[in-house]
């Protein structure tokens, strides 16, 4: 979008000349500093009369006015040259995620229990009379500790004013008050579904979240301080962005997590060499050159998520796990998935298995001679793995001689927050946004409803720096890859959701692939789970229990520290987190916790020891293009490239 210069630069009505005055210091929302004589604590302030909440509040009324004219232009400006924006196509329900129905079960449960909701009631008149009693002793001047603090890591309330300034302070406490209660409410309700239930919980978290003051300009102090010391300039580059974003979107807001201009594939993100050796529809299959003479005698496959880009495991040199591994003497190989556009909706979850794992292993053995490779599958990526290796052990076929599974679930009964965005009425207000987009999921569906999960670090802090401060995206690797979302063929999907997610046919037994009823029970190879201790998408119990699925006595579970990408992602220069270990596999995670030995730092070395002592054996380095398959392009390849 072209942003609208000469129209913000040049206001139809002429702006006053403002008022000469005094330079006052910038306001930081504060009290007076407590005496020298005496430390205070936090919360404590003399008692004498406050601060006003703005030094120079005539200013900013007066930079806000000015600012306010020139957004009208910009506003103007934005309608002038997107009159075909594209609309929005489809008729979706009005409430396509079936919220309501859970807030009507939650209404009738608390119908049916007078009592309890007037209980619940008097324990917030108490936690308000508390908060009451607190801020009329700390006004007059006496220490005391606050009625309510918020959560340990929760940062919307670091600026020093939310705990100095006595407005806010009073604001703060009266939202985590009344935000703690309505939690608690909702999860203390009996007589609900559990589904319903839990849906309530959760969206009863995202309201909470959006009304925090902090997501307020005028109640938030680092917006007031950067409006007072931009003159307003703040406020209209933030509506610029907003607008910007609105046209990204097609008409929907697409929020910038990063500056997408700044990294540029191939260049200073996903920069391991390598080359394209074969592809097909549905994946480019990649061999990275080696850096070692001599390298390991079976290669190596990475199987990533096609739910988003490969190139979390190859961020940049200093974090790049696939720079890592080749240096650990390995032949790496990884699939690339395509970026479907709708006339790859008709692919199915075999056609991935088919074309995207067997076709890649019939590759690798082109490339190298080798009749078997060690895999790796991270996320869905891994959950296809499982389920081929359950086919591929019906079949008698050996040519998987390991597997690791980079928080990889196949029994889903604990899946975490995902398993609310699967009953009938979602799934089938999915396939109708899917039909609407000519068979396929946009990008963005997926990666806003990974961002409710942490809806404060994804969705709010970018709506505070971006369109309230108007600071222009961070040039931060992590969340550009975030921000690159990738599309889903709608039988793909539909079958990951219901199969997986919604029926857990693979864990009970029940799945049936390509005419093969599968038991993982079936598969003995050597097999490497790993699970990350914060992770939201595939929580640690849930991988314990995949683990426990796999036959033949072979399987070996690690717990590491952080979650679902930073537990992966840890490169032992970092030296950051730990990860536990443990070689035995009890009945429970509680046992094998018992039992588990913490280390400090990465876990990529354990690991690699681990698949060195399941896949020994060397041979000379192989370059691409050297074996039976030719050349097509440059790492990271074209289909990663395509935006969704």
């Amino acid at each position: 979008m072209t942003q609208a210069k000469d129209a913000a630069a040049t206001p139809k009505t002429k702006a006053k000349p403002a008022p000469v005055r005094k330079k006052k210091a910038v306001s930081k929302m504060a009290a007076p500093k407590p005496s020298a004589e005496k430390p205070k604590s936090a919360h404590e302030t003399e008692a004498t009369p406050e601060k006003p909440l703005y030094e120079d509040f005539d200013a900013l009324s007066e930079y806000l006015t000015e600012i306010s004219g020139k957004s009208q232009n910009v506003v103007k400006d934005f309608f002038a040259k997107n009159v075909d924006m594209r609309k929005a196509t489809g008729e979706l329900p009005a409430d396509p995620l079936n919220v309501s129905e859970s807030f009507k079960e939650m209404m009738n449960a608390l119908s049916v229990d007078p009592g309890t909701v007037m209980q619940r009631q008097f324990n917030l008149w108490g936690d308000y009379a508390k908060m009451m009693a607190t801020m009329t002793r700390r006004m007059a001047g006496e220490e005391v500790e606050p009625a309510i603090e918020p959560k340990r890591g929760d940062r919307r309330f670091s600026h020093p004013a939310w705990n100095e300034n006595h407005m806010l302070d009073f604001i703060k406490q009266s939202y985590l008050i009344m935000g703690r209660w309505l939690e608690q409410t909702v999860s203390e309700l009996d007589g609900m579904d559990e589904h319903d239930k839990k849906k309530a919980e959760f969206y009863t978290a995202q309201f909470v979240d959006a009304f925090s003051p902090t997501n307020f300009a005028m109640l938030n102090p680092e917006v007031v301080e950067a409006t007072i010391e931009s003159k307003g300039e703040n406020l209209l580059k933030g509506l610029r962005n907003y607008l910007e974003d609105v046209d990204r979107g097609h008409g929907e807001l697409a929020i910038r997590q990063a500056d997408l201009d700044y990294f540029k594939l191939g260049e200073n993100i996903a920069t391991t060499p390598g080359k394209v050796v074969y592809q097909n529809d549905v994946m480019q299959l990649i061999q990275y050159a080696p850096t070692t003479e001599k390298v390991a005698k079976t290669p190596l496959l990475i199987i990533p998520p096609w739910i988003n880009k490969f190139y979390i495991l190859d961020l940049q040199a200093k974090n790049s796990f696939i720079k890592w591994i080749v240096a650990q003497g390995r032949t790496v190989f990884l699939v690339s998935w395509v970026n479907p556009e709708p006339a790859l909706a008709g692919k199915t979850f075999v056609d991935y298995i088919k074309e995207g794992l067997f076709e890649a292993l019939d590759a690798i053995k082109d490339a190298t001679g080798e009749e078997k490779a060690d895999t790796i599958g991270y996320c869905i990526g891994g959950t296809m793995l499982a389920t081929a290796m359950a086919l591929m052990a019906q079949r008698q076929d050996k040519r998987i001689n390991s597997a690791t599974f980079f928080t990889a679930q196949s029994d889903f009964t604990e899946a975490g927050d995902l398993l609310l965005f699967v009953d009938d009425e979602q799934l089938d207000a999915i396939e109708k946004q899917m039909d609407a987009a000519g068979g396929v999921l946009e990008g963005r569906a997926m990666a806003t409803t990974f961002n409710m999960l942490r809806s404060n670090d994804l969705i709010w802090s970018f709506v505070i720096d971006n369109y309230m401060k108007g600071k222009d995206p961070a040039k931060f690797d992590l969340l550009f890859w975030n921000s690159d979302a990738t599309r889903m063929p709608k039988n793909v999907h539909l079958f990951y959701l219901r199969e997986y997610y919604q029926h857990n046919r693979l864990a009970e037994g029940e799945m049936v692939i390509d005419g093969e009823t599968l038991d993982l029970g079936a598969v003995d190879i050597p097999i490497f789970m790993q699970a990350g201790e914060t992770d939201h998408i595939a929580p640690p119990r849930s991988i314990y229990r995949s683990a426990k699925l796999f036959g033949g006595g072979k399987v070996q579970y690690m717990l590491a520290g952080s979650g679902h990408i930073a537990g992966v992602v840890n490169h032992p220069d970092k030296h950051k987190y730990h990860h536990s270990t443990n070689t035995a596999l009890p009945e429970t995670i509680e046992e094998w916790k018992e039992g588990a030995e913490r280390h400090p730092g990465s876990w990529w070395n354990y690991w690699i020891d681990w698949l060195n002592s399941v896949s020994n054996g060397e041979t000379e380095a192989r370059i691409p293009g050297d074996g039976g398959l030719s050349i097509i392009e440059d790492a990271p390849g074209s289909y990663v490239r395509v935006k969704a």
